[in-house]
């Protein structure tokens, strides 16, 4: 039937004989508003016709640039207007509410996008996996090397396609590459180095330059690598000593000492073979210290984290279940406790059994002493137990997934320190557990049901990440403070740099969230930047053609295909088929379920649909088949014109069963979800349940499909089990069970299809536990949440209340709307008890079921011994983003879809259904990230207010340092005094590093400072704590004390062991404290000069006025006390100084005069002469 005939304009037929009683009906009911669009895009109303009553109407609308006139047809006839359509009731509450959506989600603060959400498809080998940030870049770990953004680029504009960049990155801010190598699990920053460290798949630990310049053309190359294991690099981490300490599987820990690492980094770049077996040589294996005759103290799982303490100069280890707590300087085994804080001795976390282990062994059991049993027993019932035993295996391991395991869903993901000191881990079921530095478990907090991935921290502040896409922000003290749904894929790393707190999604889109969120700035950036909406606002057109046939197990010719289809897709960018009945009968049904279980789906007759579909649609050169669903006989696919298909994808799949106790998938749904220019849309095939009384079977499939179809990634079992070998058996039980029921399809027991059913409903349990452990309690299913959801296929509605020669006589005078009247869907629909709130084009065409294969023409109805009553079982429904037709198409209502052609190919003859064509037209408004992303931070960086705020986030408390001047000797321990004199109750947050380094001889020859690598403590030296909170008024006392030497490593590498003698005397270095304040990431720095003296005998005399140093360096007496002879301190130890080399000697003596003064004028707390010397004024010292 040609697709533009048979228009109609406000649901009239256009035969005068039939339609006149309809005519008469409609316009005794009276007139309505018919809305359509203007060519300028601008709406206006007309007259709309309604005669179906309260909640249900016909509407008849357009796309932009065509007018609707009284024919049904535009002037020009070489456009298609829009056909009227009927509206179902119910559509405007619960899970048939047109998901809200919005130009700013009013529930998420503003952000900046940095990288939007890539199409899975274009990051195949390119997935991202961790960030970390520099002081002025991100860098990110991928599944070829590693990339990096620098911040000045942040606000830049995108490649775009056909640039630089690559599919998937067109719209992400200028960046860089490095040449492919292994995937990168996990990174880290030293920036004493200026280096990222990265540790790959293939077991090497790799550096890369933040200095190094950056090429548009060439990928750039690391530098110092070696192999630190035979397995993957899990988790890296840069203790308080520079030592890089490593975590793989198995519990093994590693550390490289800083001292191999920076020897390897000073040699040329001709020498990279010899650097790489330095550092090799130098490994230390934790696991082999701890493990005596065999016992290991420490778990065997993976250490997937590590944490540096840098207040106590501590290293966190975790396993899954257990923590181990390690000495950093002396690499030490401090402690071994598991997640509940309880201390574990010796005990091998490996040694505890696997429940899924404990199944196989069941099964293998079992199916062994069946064996031994009589081989003259049943058959039938062996093979029986066989698959019960099977598919009670998989139901095992689906409540094992969902959960259901306790020590599972305790497994720690995330560690991280926060500002004030405390450790907080996040676990697989969202708790949150705070600890103290010894490991001591002190609180639990649980503010989200999903599974906690990431932690971050800074100033007051812990971000937390979870599965479900979710971040939150918490307080120091656990209380939640905002919580927003920052991706709609997991959080799976956060990262803080540049003003930002990074987030990175699973699917691999890169958002930055401003420190200070929630709070004003997120209000002015959602103000401004929706007043600029126009600016990044896209509207896109584009057509659809949606297929539906009930093939009835037959096959057809390509001459068929050719006239459902190949007309029809001339001006069409999207082609999605659904069929029924690909294949049936009880063994296939029953094999089908069974495959189904294991993940195997397909069948060679539908590979024989989808081949010669795509070559009726030209696939390879017009077309490109995008994705595939078949359960048992439904088959679903999709078809993208290749002009199109740089803008789809993401595609997922979901399958249903109805049939059988939903087990069996006789009948059911298939189901397509993908994005079209960033917008979710659903397409659905499905088979309802048959017989003209079982109308209310048909509702019920409906919801059932509605509310229960979730899309997965991937239907295969091994993948949603993460491949674990231990799946293996399981896996053979069930291909196993498929050949014993294709045997027993010979035998007609009627139970084969309830066995299929229980491995069937098993592996549907399976599927939904990865949808269910991201988001329980989500509330709406997956189609409620899309822009655009299309249901097709046979959904077995007939017609009721009329003969079967009725029926024929209508049909044969064209009489649709007297038929319409008698549809059980539509009266369904009107009701509100299916389909709610979707609409179809009103029907044109004659009923699609019953034929007698090979009958042409009209005449070609069920002449059997039932003649069934001819019915319109072949149906396409949709809605799209709005609320009510009349609304235009928005980023509030970003897709508008209008039906073009509506109709049936009443001459294909090899089904006893006709095929059945729809086509829409698609308007769908985008945002262009790009831009957006440049508006940001024009607004960012140059609204009046954000600059006004920022400054005050960015003013830094005034801090004193109660000296400027430390020495010691002897293992002394000095008191250094920080105090927050803010008068606004902020607080402050310091760290203290080793900037500097010198060595001096006896005859007081320094070799000058230099930077100190990594900005690591020297071995001899401990400062406790490191790093802290100070409340405003309050101060904190901060030990510095010297230890002993214990080898070589504790020696400085300025000196090699072999000149470390009586000839050296003096070590010297400068302490950086950085003091900032919560909302930002700039610091003001402080400088302490330390000096420790050595001798052969360990003691030597800095000065004769020694007994008063001696008791200033005791940290057991009050801080009046302490910070006097502090002053005593730098007083008596001005002639030693004096002898020291001329420059340095000057700046000192000026550094202590200004003390002297300071103190003279009566300060309370000597301050030192460095508090406001920035970092460059260092250059002085090198």
């Amino acid at each position: 039937m040609d697709g533009i005939k048979g228009y109609e304009v406000h649901g009239l037929d256009h035969n005068p004989s039939c339609t006149q009683p309809a005519r008469e009906k409609v316009y005794n009911k009276g007139m309505h508003n018919l809305i359509h669009n203007n060519n300028d895009g601008s709406l206006r109303e007309e007259e709309e016709l309604n005669n179906d009553g309260e909640g249900s109407h016909l509407v008849n609308r357009k796309v932009e640039g065509v007018g609707v006139v009284a024919d049904g047809l535009d002037d020009n006839h070489h456009h298609q207007s829009p056909l009227a359509e009927f509206e179902g009731t119910g559509g405007g509450v619960g899970s048939f509410k047109v998901p809200a959506r919005a130009p700013l989600h009013p529930a998420r603060p503003t952000y900046l996008e940095i990288r939007p959400h890539p199409l899975k498809e274009t990051q195949v080998g390119k997935f991202l996996r961790t960030i970390v940030c520099s002081e002025t870049q991100l860098w990110a770990g991928q599944e070829s090397g590693v990339r990096v953004w620098n911040f000045s680029d942040q606000y830049e504009c995108g490649i775009g396609i056909g640039g630089r960049a690559r599919r998937g990155d067109e719209d992400a801010a200028p960046f860089y590459e490095s040449a492919d190598i292994s995937p990168a699990l996990c990174l880290m920053f030293d920036s004493g180095n200026k280096l990222i460290w990265s540790g790959h798949k293939d077991g090497k630990i790799r550096s890369w330059r933040t200095d190094q310049p950056n090429s548009d053309d060439s990928p750039f190359k690391e530098g110092l690598s070696w192999n630190a294991h035979r397995g993957p690099v899990l988790s890296l981490m840069l203790s308080s000593y520079g030592d890089i300490w490593s975590g793989f599987e198995g519990g093994i820990v590693k550390v490289w000492p800083w001292e191999a690492v920076q020897k390897s980094l000073s040699l040329s770049s001709d020498e990279t073979h010899i650097a790489s077996l330095l550092v090799e040589r130098s490994l230390v294996n934790l696991r082999s210290q701890v493990t005596v005759n065999g016992v290991c103290s420490i778990s065997s799982s993976d250490v997937k984290c590590l944490l540096s303490d840098h207040v106590r100069a501590k290293v966190w280890a975790s396993g899954s279940l257990s923590f181990s707590l390690w000495d950093a300087r002396t690499r030490e085994l401090l402690r071994v406790y598991n997640v509940d804080g309880q201390i574990e001795n010796g005990v091998d976390m490996s040694s505890v059994p696997d429940q899924a282990v404990e199944d196989e062994s069941n099964v293998k059991s079992v199916s062994k002493s069946k064996k031994d049993k009589s081989q003259g027993g049943n058959f039938f019932q062996r093979s029986r137990n066989a698959i019960m035993g099977a598919a009670g295996a998989v139901r095992r391991v689906a409540t094992k997934g969902s959960g259901a395991s306790s020590e599972d869903s305790r497994k720690t993901e995330a560690l991280v320190l926060s500002s004030d000191g405390m450790i907080w881990s996040g676990c697989s079921n969202g708790l949150l557990l705070q600890w103290d530095g010894n490991g001591n478990r002190l609180q639990d907090f649980h503010h989200h049901p999903c599974a906690v991935l990431c932690l971050c921290a800074h100033g007051s502040r812990i971000w937390v990440g979870y599965i479900s896409g979710m971040v939150q922000v918490l307080d120091l003290e656990g209380n939640l403070v905002a919580n927003w749904v920052a991706h709609t894929d997991p959080v799976i790393k956060m990262a803080i740099g540049g003003d930002y707190v990074f987030s990175l999604a699973n699917h691999g889109g890169i958002r930055g969230w401003t420190l200070a969120t929630p709070g004003p700035i997120d209000h002015i950036l959602q103000s401004e930047r929706a007043q600029k909406r126009h600016l990044y606002t896209r509207q896109e057109n584009f057509k659809i053609l949606v297929g539906t046939w009930n093939v009835a197990e037959g096959k057809t010719s390509q001459e068929a295909l050719a006239t459902w289809l190949s007309s029809a897709t001339l001006d069409v960018e999207i082609v999605v088929i659904g069929l029924q009945e690909v294949e049936m009968g009880a063994g296939f049904l029953a094999m089908s379920a069974a495959k189904e279980t294991v993940g195997l789906e397909g069948t060679s007759s539908g590979q024989w649909w989808l081949d010669a579909i795509g070559k009726t649609l030209d696939e390879g050169s017009s077309f490109e088949r995008v994705g595939s669903r078949q359960l048992a006989g439904l088959l679903i696919a999709i078809w993208v014109r290749k002009t199109l298909r740089v803008h789809v994808g993401d595609l997922d799949v979901a399958a249903v069963a109805c049939g059988l106790g939903r087990a069996i998938g006789n009948k059911g749904g298939v189901g397509l979800r993908l994005r079209v220019f960033d917008r979710i849309m659903c397409f659905v095939n499905c088979h309802f349940a048959a017989h003209l009384e079982a109308v209310n079977r048909r509702n019920a499939d409906f919801d059932h499909i509605y509310r229960t179809m979730a899309f997965t990634r991937s239907s295969n079992l091994l993948d949603n089990v993460a491949g674990m070998l231990r799946y293996l058996f399981l896996t053979c039980s069930l291909v196993f069970s498929t050949y014993l029921l294709w045997l027993l399809y010979s035998s007609g027991l009627p139970w084969i299809l309830s066995l299929a059913a229980g491995v069937s409903s098993a592996a549907q349990m399976l599927r939904g536990t990865d949808a269910a452990a991201i988001s329980p309690g989500k509330g709406k299913p997956d189609l409620a949440e899309a822009d655009m959801v299309i249901f097709c296929g046979d959904l077995n509605y007939r017609l009721f209340g009329i003969s079967y020669d009725e029926a024929r006589d209508f049909v044969s005078q064209r009489c649709f709307d007297w038929l319409r009247e008698k549809d059980q869907l539509r009266a369904e629909m009107k009701a509100g008890k299916v389909f709610q709130g979707m609409r179809e084009a009103i029907i044109k065409f004659p009923p699609t079921y019953k034929f007698d294969k090979g009958k042409p023409g009209l005449g070609g109805y069920d002449s059997g011994e039932k003649k069934r009553i001819p019915a319109w079982c072949d149906r396409v429904l949709y809605r799209d983003s709005r609320a009510a037709p009349s609304m235009p198409c928005s980023l509030g209502s970003p897709v508008a879809a209008s039906i073009l052609q509506y109709d049936a190919c009443m001459e294909v003859t090899d089904s006893d259904h006709k095929p059945v064509r729809c086509k829409f037209s698609v308007e769908v408004s985008r945002v262009d990230r790009s831009v957006r992303r440049q508006e940001f931070g024009k607004i960012f960086q140059y609204n009046d207010k954000i600059k006004s705020i920022l400054e005050e986030l960015y003013c830094i408390p005034e801090v004193a340092v109660s000296t400027s001047q430390i020495f010691l000797q002897n293992q002394e321990t000095f008191s250094l005094i920080i105090t927050n004199r803010s008068t606004r109750q902020d607080n402050v947050f310091f760290q203290i590093t080793c900037q500097y380094q010198s060595t001096a001889d006896k005859n007081k020859q320094t070799s000058g400072y230099r930077p100190r690598d990594s900005f690591c403590f020297p071995r001899w030296l401990k400062v406790t704590p490191a790093a802290g909170m100070i409340k405003s008024g309050e101060d904190e006392e901060i030990l510095v004390h010297q230890e002993e030497f214990r080898n070589s490593e504790d020696i400085s590498d300025v000196i090699s062991p072999r000149k470390w003698s009586e000839e050296t005397r003096e070590e010297k270095v400068i302490l950086m404290i950085n003091v900032k304040s919560s909302g930002s990431m700039k610091v003001r720095t402080h400088h302490v000069h330390l000096s420790c003296h050595f001798s052969t005998d360990a003691v030597c005399m800095l000065s004769r006025n020694s007994s008063t140093r001696n008791e200033g360096s005791s940290h057991h007496r009050s801080n009046s006390s302490r910070r006097n002879e502090g002053n005593t301190y730098q007083r008596s130890n001005s002639s030693i100084r004096n002898e020291g080399s001329s420059h340095h000697r000057s700046s000192l003596q000026q550094e202590s005069v200004s003390n002297g003064s300071r103190r003279n004028e009566g300060s309370s707390h000597p301050r030192s002469s460095l508090q406001q010397e920035s970092t460059s004024d260092m250059n002085k010292y090198k």
